[in-house]
């Protein structure tokens, strides 16, 4: 039973940490390294993300600095931004990339808060169904004689504490996120 409870305690929290990663990437009007994660460059023949071919720094606060190791990569570093889905144009000077991030209108703020209040509800969806799967893994253990009832009513309490404990992390993290998009 107690396999149970930490396989699913591992799940919820993954589920989380994608929360996370999700919001990370999330582009806020501020410079955030973040952004450049999924896109990759071809290098020689190999696709790799910018932060291992390059400095990536934020310069200031909207303002995102690229200094590739090896010059002649530079290039393909500005292609791949331009053909991403991040909507800002690099600017290239020969030496470094510079991306200059515009501020965010209202309507798109109001957009983007909703975006993250989808994810945040997907995130929890995601929660619950681990939360499913465990309780009827108890059941079936249950039925078979493994555990005894005491033992599952105790893990399905286990597994509600959980899952609450992750839920409200979720709603946190999802405040916070759009306080801090209605705040630029």
């Amino acid at each position: 039973m107690k396999t149970v409870i930490k396989n699913t305690d591992e799940k919820m929290t993954k589920s989380v940490k994608h929360l996370e990663t999700e919001f990370a990437e999330i582009r806020a009007g501020r410079a955030n390294p973040s952004v450049l994660d999924k896109i990759k460059v071809d290098y020689y023949g190999t696709p790799t993300a910018i932060n291992q071919l390059a400095a990536v720094s934020v310069t200031e606060a909207r303002t995102l600095m690229i200094q590739p190791w090896d010059a002649s990569i530079l290039r393909s570093i500005e292609k791949a931004i331009q053909t991403s889905d991040i909507g800002i144009n690099p600017q290239n000077d020969g030496r470094a990339i510079r991306m200059i991030f515009p501020p965010l209108t209202e309507d798109r703020r109001k957009e983007i808060v909703k975006e993250i209040a989808k994810m945040g509800e997907e995130s929890k969806v995601a929660v619950r169904s681990v939360r499913r799967e465990a309780m009827d893994k108890l059941k079936s253990m249950k039925k078979s004689g493994e555990i005894t009832e005491d033992d599952q009513k105790h893990g399905e309490k286990k597994i509600q504490e959980l899952t609450d404990n992750h839920i409200k992390t979720i709603d946190s993290l999802t405040e916070k996120k759009q306080k801090q998009i209605m705040e630029i």
